[in-house]
């Protein structure tokens, strides 16, 4: 008769405990979103599977406290030579130091070796924005790929959501009827990463873009329901959203940098070249810091050199 195998157990009672403490904090001080908690639990799990064969045993607070940099650095190499990447393992070791911080907090551990082990440096890596023509293409309703002509206005109001207000998809997708800006424009609160809420100026081309969309779409919108359903009714996916730029890309001849997240590149990179003042970008986008942000007046300056580059007749 089969007998079902005992699950593998890769940390001792008393450190499940505290990180189901840590991830509780993550969601109600931090506030961050679920997925990044799913990630940092995710993480930490790799992390006390590694250290169960590294050690001989499930991990306890008391390990993790006697754990020295070379022992990170070891966990790192495993990680590494598994396939993660230098962006991956700085998220990694990001949770790992979260979590030994909060055993330092309740006298456990401390984080000082968690803290000597770097991690490889990432790429710097600058956002791509597209031109501003190609922008207003992606967002025109007559370009939309969609047969249905309902649809064609739902996306196009997506994404001018993004590229006219600087919205992240989920946020955009996420709206319900009652978020809808007046037709003539004005603001619309928006909520974004960890539940925070933010205000956002919307055009008039935007209200309109969304009312055009409303006056087609086939179903009754409640108001707190979805602003932007699918073609059985239900909330929008951000996977449609990301399947129509697809198809956009290879329509209108756009390099394969044009996605979603683009638009909302282009959006700050416009602005920031209109004269936009950083910190106003920063609240529309809604980052946490402003090195975040930052990231675009590199943006604008290699655009400039290249301009400079290819028309002075000096350069």
């Amino acid at each position: 008769m089969p007998t079902s195998s005992a699950p593998i157990v890769i940390m001792t009672p008393a450190l499940a405990t505290e990180v189901g403490r840590w991830l509780d904090g993550l969601a109600g001080v931090r506030r961050l979103s679920p997925k990044t908690r799913e990630a940092y639990e995710r993480d930490l799990r790799q992390f006390a599977s590694f250290l169960t064969s590294h050690l001989g045993a499930p991990p306890s607070p008391k390990d993790i406290a006697d754990l020295r940099p070379a022992d990170f650095r070891a966990f790192l190499a495993r990680r590494r030579a598994e396939g993660a990447g230098a962006t991956t393992l700085s998220r990694i070791m990001a949770g790992v130091r979260s979590f030994i911080r909060h055993l330092e907090r309740e006298g456990l551990a401390s984080s000082a070796a968690a803290s000597a082990a770097r991690t490889p440096k990432k790429p710097h890596r600058l956002p791509r924005p597209l031109a501003a023509s190609d922008a207003l293409r992606v967002v025109d309703a007559d370009e939309q790929p969609a047969e249905e002509a309902w649809v064609a206005a739902r996306d196009a109001a997506v994404l001018m959501l993004l590229y006219g207000a600087g919205l992240r998809i989920g946020e955009a997708v996420g709206l319900n009827r009652s978020d809808c800006p007046p037709v003539s424009g004005g603001a619309m609160r928006v909520t974004g990463k960890g539940g925070k809420t933010r205000i956002v100026p919307v055009l008039p081309t935007v209200g309109r873009a969304i009312a055009d969309y409303l006056a087609l779409c086939p179903y009754a919108l409640a108001p707190e329901g979805p602003l932007f359903v699918g073609v059985k009714g239900g909330r929008l996916s951000a996977r449609i959203i990301q399947l129509t730029m697809e198809r956009l890309r290879g329509a209108l001849g756009l390099p394969e940098g044009a996605t979603p997240h683009a638009l909302r590149h282009s959006f700050a990179t416009h602005l920031l070249a209109g004269g936009g003042d950083l910190r106003t970008i920063q609240e529309l986008l809604g980052h946490a810091s402003l090195s975040t942000t930052q990231v675009y007046t590199g943006v604008d300056t290699s655009r400039l050199l290249d301009a400079y580059e290819k028309a002075h007749p000096r350069a």
